[in-house]
C-alpha cells in the first residue's frame, strides 16, 4: 500500500470531522437536519472534485475510529440509518433500491472500505461517485413510478442508474468518458432495463425521447434545451446547475410545457463536459 500525501491525510480527516461537528450540532430537529444535510453534501462534494483526479488513493489504517469496518451489509444499513433517514429521506422505494445496490462495487477496488462513508468519491478520470444522501435526495425528488422512462446523464461508475433501475421501467444513461462508459456497461449488465449510450450528454438521446425523468450527474452552466424538449409534459428534470456556485434544481414541465423551477439546495459537482471526449 502506497504512503498518503499529506493532502491525503487532511482531505479525509476533514471530512470525517466537519461531519462528527455537524451531528453534534444539527442532529436534534428535523429542520436543523436539512441545513446539515445541504452544509455537508456541498463541503462533501468540494472535497470529492478536489480529490477525483487521484483515483488510486490508498486507504490509511487510521481513517475509522473504530478500526476496520464491519460486513458491506452492516455499513450500508449505517449507511442508510445515519445518512439518508435520518436527514428526513424516508421515501420506503427509495430507501430499498438503495438498500438492494451493493455500492462497494462501484467503486474502485482500493477505495471499497470507504464505499458507505458519508462523501464522494473519485472514480477516475476527473469523475466522482456522488455522497449517498445525495444520491438519495435526486432519486427522491424525481417522484419515479414503475411505468416512467428516465434518461441519466452522466453514467460514472453506473451506482446512481443501477438505483434508477429499479424503481422505473426503463434507463437510458449517457456518459462521455469512453472508459467510464465501458467499465460502467460493463458492471451494469445484469439490469437488464438499462442502456448504457456512449455519447454528448447535452444533446440527451433523441432516439428513445421523450422521457418521463432525466436526471444529470455533473452541472451544465444552464439546462440544455435539447434535454427540456426530450422531457414529457408532467415530467421532471432534476439537475445541478452553475459553474463556481451551483444549485441543486427540480424542473417540471407542465401540461402545456411552462417550466417550474424549484431550489432544492446548494451543491458543488463535477462540470458537465459540452463536447463527447
Amino acid at each position: 500500500m502506497k504512503q498518503r500525501s499529506l493532502f491525503e491525510y487532511f482531505y479525509y480527516e476533514a471530512i470525517r470531522l466537519f461531519d462528527f461537528f455537524l451531528f453534534s450540532l444539527y442532529n436534534k430537529s428535523s429542520k436543523k437536519q436539512k441545513i446539515r444535510g445541504v452544509a455537508q453534501s456541498g463541503l462533501a462534494h468540494y472535497l470529492g472534485v478536489v480529490g477525483a483526479a487521484s483515483s488510486n488513493l490508498a486507504t490509511p489504517n487510521f481513517l475509522f475510529l473504530g478500526g476496520t469496518m464491519d460486513s458491506d451489509q452492516m455499513s450500508l444499513e449505517r449507511m442508510l440509518k445515519h445518512q439518508i433517514i435520518a436527514r428526513g429521506i424516508d421515501n420506503p422505494r427509495v430507501l430499498e433500491a438503495m438498500r438492494a445496490v451493493p455500492r462497494h462495487l462501484f467503486v474502485p477496488e482500493s477505495l471499497r472500505d470507504q464505499a458507505y462513508e458519508d462523501y464522494p468519491l473519485p472514480i477516475g478520470y476527473g469523475q466522482t461517485i456522488s455522497q449517498p444522501y445525495i444520491v438519495a435526495l435526486m432519486t427522491d425528488i424525481l417522484k419515479l413510478e414503475k411505468h416512467h422512462k428516465v434518461l441519466e446523464i452522466g453514467t460514472g461508475s453506473g451506482y446512481q442508474s443501477a438505483i434508477l433501475s429499479l424503481l422505473a421501467s426503463r434507463v437510458i444513461t449517457i456518459e462521455h468518458k469512453e472508459t467510464l462508459w465501458k467499465k460502467a456497461k460493463d458492471r451494469l449488465n445484469s439490469y437488464p432495463n438499462i442502456l448504457c449510450i456512449y455519447g454528448n450528454g447535452y444533446e440527451g438521446y433523441p432516439l428513445e425521447a421523450p422521457y418521463d425523468r432525466i436526471l444529470l450527474t455533473a452541472a451544465p452552466p444552464n439546462i440544455p434545451q435539447a434535454l427540456l424538449d426530450q422531457l414529457t409534459p408532467k415530467g421532471i428534470l432534476v439537475a445541478p446547475v452553475g459553474e463556481f456556485h451551483q444549485k441543486l434544481v427540480r424542473i417540471t414541465k407542465e401540461q402545456n410545457n411552462q417550466l417550474h423551477e424549484e431550489y432544492i439546495c446548494d451543491v458543488i459537482f463535477v462540470p458537465m463536459i459540452p463536447e463527447k471526449e
